[in-house]
């Protein structure tokens, strides 16, 4: 039997209830014991030598290659880069091959993140058939296997009557939608954000006001289902207007967006930078300081990675046949603290945007130091450097949209059910 552990002088942050102190957390038999202390015998030390001891990041959107597409990034690589980054937990996107919308599928993937023994997976379930938008899925057989909600991932459920069946169904089941905000009619083949800029570089637009439109759509769904719609990535600070009004008129309207929403913008894609090809495209930097706004204001639920590995085949290509998408795992939490460090975002603010609230929205346990709690942790040093360096990076994929960005807050340990699975 695993002896109990000891984490010693460390600075305790826990968003959940707002501590901030000096401290030592005990674990037994996985989950946290004591945030006291602990006898002087019969335990294992580990010294945090003065470092930040947070919960486990918990990443409430993220792709992976398998199934599938086990050449751009399996499970095991990803728990890798996860376990660089802090994360303990994945919520992961259903638009595999094959699609997760059978639950003998979700089980598996719950199975695969067990056998990690570093990263809970818990999938969202396809919103329709084979995430094709035309008939929905078994919910109550899919949620009874494990599902997290249900989303179409990188595809928007763009008729407006399936999403108001898929609210009224996952409501029933007590699950949110979780939708990729962007009306294909508009977005087309687009490969940038609709401007001057990919005007002058030839690359056909995204008009931004594709996302607000089926925001706007979707809330008004929300208010006849009364289901929870959660916008996934939001980039635009006309759809950040209509989610706050939506909230304060008491809907059950939620959001996520990503770390390249807050910290870049279009002009990213520099000379056709395929790596900071994304989907939504980056956007101008009007856009960008409302997404910073609405982080600091509570309209922002969480900051997700948007993890979307691509291999070198994907992104050597013509900025505009590249395909989209950055990983963001390992650089979640630096990229997230470089707000902390502005001077835009508290750091308990920051933390809990990637622990204790999104594991509210996805009704886990996780994200909180508590006794009783998962032993899943996050131990770093807020203010040391690094950079990223691409090829360098943890895990299979290494499209990184932040390539050559310099960083402020690196992990010194990841802990999983009080196993020390990074550092």
């Amino acid at each position: 039997m695993t002896r109990p552990l000891l984490i010693t002088n460390a600075r305790l942050l826990d968003p959940a209830s707002g501590l901030d102190s000096p401290g030592a957390i005990l674990i037994e038999k996985g989950r946290i014991a004591s945030l006291t202390g602990a006898p002087a015998e019969g335990v294992e030390r580990f010294d945090a030598q003065g470092a930040c001891l947070c919960p486990g990041l918990v990443d409430m959107r993220a792709s992976i290659g398998e199934p599938g597409a086990e050449h751009r990034e399996t499970i095991a690589s990803a728990a890798q880069a996860a376990a660089a980054g802090g994360i303990t937990t994945l919520a992961l996107l259903p638009d595999t091959e094959p699609a997760l919308d059978d639950p003998a599928l979700v089980e598996f993937v719950i199975r695969r993140g067990e056998a990690t023994g570093s990263l809970t997976l818990l999938p969202y379930a396809a919103a329709t058939k084979h995430c094709a938008g035309k008939e929905l899925s078994e919910y109550g057989l899919l949620r009874e296997a494990g599902a997290g909600g249900f989303s179409d991932g990188g595809k928007a459920i763009a008729s407006s009557r399936m999403m108001r069946l898929a609210l009224s169904y996952a409501r029933a089941f007590g699950a949110m939608v979780v939708q990729h905000p962007e009306d294909p009619s508009l977005a087309g083949t687009g490969s940038a954000t609709e401007g001057e800029l990919a005007t002058r570089l030839g690359l056909p637009g995204i008009p931004a006001a594709a996302e607000a439109i089926l925001v706007a759509r979707d809330i008004a769904l929300a208010r006849l289902t009364g289901g929870h719609v959660h916008f996934g990535h939001v980039s635009t600070g006309a759809a950040l207007d209509l989610i706050r009004a939506a909230k304060s008129e008491g809907l059950r309207v939620t959001c996520d967006t990503a770390p390249p929403y807050f910290d870049l913008n279009e002009t990213a894609i520099g000379d056709f930078r395929s790596y900071a090809k994304l989907s939504p495209p980056l956007r101008r930097e009007a856009d960008r300081l409302a997404v910073v706004a609405a982080l600091a204001d509570g309209t922002i639920d969480a900051i997700a990675s948007d993890h979307q590995p691509r291999d070198a085949d994907d992104k050597r290509l013509p900025f505009a046949q590249a395909e989209a998408g950055g990983v963001g795992l390992a650089t979640l939490l630096g990229v997230t603290l470089a707000q902390v460090h502005g001077g835009q975002l508290p750091l308990l603010a920051a933390l809990a945007l990637m622990t204790s609230r999104p594991a509210a929205l996805l009704g886990l346990d996780s994200g909180r130091l508590a006794v009783g709690a998962p032993a899943d942790l996050c131990l770093f040093w807020p203010d040391r450097a690094w950079q990223v360096k691409a090829g360098q990076l943890p895990g299979k994929a290494q499209n990184s949209p932040f390539d050559g960005r310099a960083l402020e807050g690196k992990v010194m340990a990841t802990f999983k059910s009080g196993q020390r699975v990074f550092g």
